[in-house]
């Protein structure tokens, strides 16, 4: 066709979401002050080991559309995870009682507590152990059960900070220590 101009097709455009958000995990030790956080520690007698439960699988927390928020500064929410004998998160409590995890009080951030609580409810372990050792024949590392007589799975409560932000760019979330 004479006289006719070509068109040129329009670039495509991708759709981009604007919003990222990361999110730092870290385990917090005991204070021993009580509160939320406090934990009946197990009194081991000379026979016994103790083996720590081993977390092997950990979604990530995902704000996705429950956070309205463009932006969020670094923002700590703490919880208190209940694990079973069966390395199964029982459950999981905010904690409130340590200056840094306060934010997870605040009724802003009850979509962080939420996340972080959808995360840990489908975490697994292996799980803790107490370990029965014959009468003289405690091995050296107590810690992985090995040659003990009988092995006794217990449940144990663990204290987690999750740090999230929120900026601008593609969603994301990441965990320290990964």
């Amino acid at each position: 066709m004479s006289g006719c101009a070509a068109h040129q097709s329009l670039p495509t455009t991708d759709t981009v979401d604007t919003r990222t958000e990361n999110v730092n995990l870290r385990r917090l030790q005991s204070d021993g002050g009580g509160g939320a956080g406090a934990v009946q520690p197990y009194q081991l007698q000379p026979s016994q080991g103790y083996r720590m439960p081993q977390l092997y699988a950990a979604p990530d927390p995902v704000l996705g559309d429950r956070d309205p928020r463009r932006e969020l500064e670094p923002t700590m929410v703490c919880l208190q995870v209940v694990v079973d004998a069966d390395g199964r998160v029982e459950r999981s409590v905010t904690l409130l009682d340590r200056a840094e995890c306060t934010a997870g009080g605040m009724p802003e951030n009850a979509p962080l507590v939420e996340a972080a609580q959808a995360a840990v409810a489908q975490w697994r372990y292996s799980p803790a152990a107490v370990c029965h050792y014959r009468a003289g024949h405690v091995q050296g590392d107590r810690g992985d059960c090995s040659g003990a007589e009988r092995v006794e799975p217990v449940p144990v409560s663990l204290l987690y900070a999750f740090t999230f932000e929120i900026v601008k760019g593609k969603q994301t979330v990441h965990r320290q220590g990964r």
